[in-house]
């Protein structure tokens, strides 16, 4: 989910800043501090999108900069589980897929990936035996987020679902919709 958050926190805006505008120094500190941060609190900075207040600036002896306590906006994106999410499929393993969703990359185990036995083959493919549906890099699918771990804060992990109605390749829902709605016309007959 992405979300549009307010900080307050103080920034340390160096001497050899000191000569120019201080919301440009401000908003420059704060891009290099900030954009793609991670913390389990907040997810992942994506960016800052606006200053909202700045204060008086203050000098720590025998530091040399000045300190600003500064209110902003930063725009995160924090997976959360049971959340739906679309993603491009990036990597394919013989334990699983890996998809993009935002600037992270979640795992699908191959166990995951659809409801019928997957095998890998050596040209990254998973294919269900039964049911014949193929799952390549590229493809566009929708997962649902079952767990994430922030033990190592910065490298989270995200593991992902399509084992459930409406959730897998875009083209596999395509083709279910349109069985489920041939259905209720076959019965008319």
């Amino acid at each position: 989910m992405f979300y549009e958050s307010e900080i307050k926190s103080y920034i340390r805006v160096p001497p050899n800043l000191f000569s120019g505008d201080t919301k440009d120094a401000i908003a420059k500190r704060l891009n290099e501090q900030f954009e793609g941060f991670i913390s389990k609190d907040l997810g992942i900075v994506i960016f800052v999108s606006d200053i909202i207040n700045i204060g008086e600036g203050k000098i720590i002896a025998g530091d040399g900069a000045a300190y600003y306590e500064t209110v902003f906006k930063v725009y995160t994106f924090k997976p959360e589980v049971n959340e739906v999410i679309l993603g491009k499929i990036t990597d394919i393993a013989d334990f699983g897929a890996f998809i993009e969703i935002g600037p992270l990359d979640g795992m699908i185990h191959i166990s995951q990936t659809m409801d019928d036995f997957v095998s890998f083959s050596k040209s990254n493919v998973l294919t269900g035996r039964d049911s014949k549906k193929v799952l390549r890099v590229n493809d566009i699918c929708r997962a649902r987020i079952i767990a994430v771990s922030y033990k190592e804060v910065t490298n989270p992990k995200i593991g992902l679902t399509m084992r459930q109605s409406f959730l897998g390749n875009i083209s596999w829902i395509e083709q279910d919709t349109k069985k489920q709605k041939q259905k209720p016309k076959e019965k008319e007959k």
